[in-house]
């Protein structure tokens, strides 16, 4: 299990989280214009780093926000939290 360090709850453990996937991954400006290819790619397709690596959580069982977390993807070792800063769940409750 992890801990995450929720920015408003501190740290709690990973099954009161929901996981996002990558964080910072922006929205086409035109999405009706995307081919297939390019809307299956930003759908589907997203780094699979070794090393640090930015997440989205939401926490289902505490404050309901999004967060964004700094992980090691090696060894699992959470480095950071912060809100989350733009984007679709914009680090707002859902």
């Amino acid at each position: 299990m992890l801990l995450i360090p929720c920015p408003w709850c501190g740290p709690r453990d990973e099954c009161e989280f929901r996981y996002g996937g990558q964080s910072h991954i922006a929205h086409p400006a035109a999405p009706a214009s995307l081919t297939d290819a390019e809307w299956a790619d930003y759908l589907f397709f997203r780094d699979n780093p070794e090393g640090l690596f930015t997440e989205r959580w939401f926490h289902a069982a505490g404050c309901r926000r999004w967060c964004d977390v700094v992980r090691h993807t090696a060894d699992y070792r959470v480095l950071t939290s912060a809100p989350c800063q733009g984007g679709p769940s914009g680090g707002g409750e859902w």
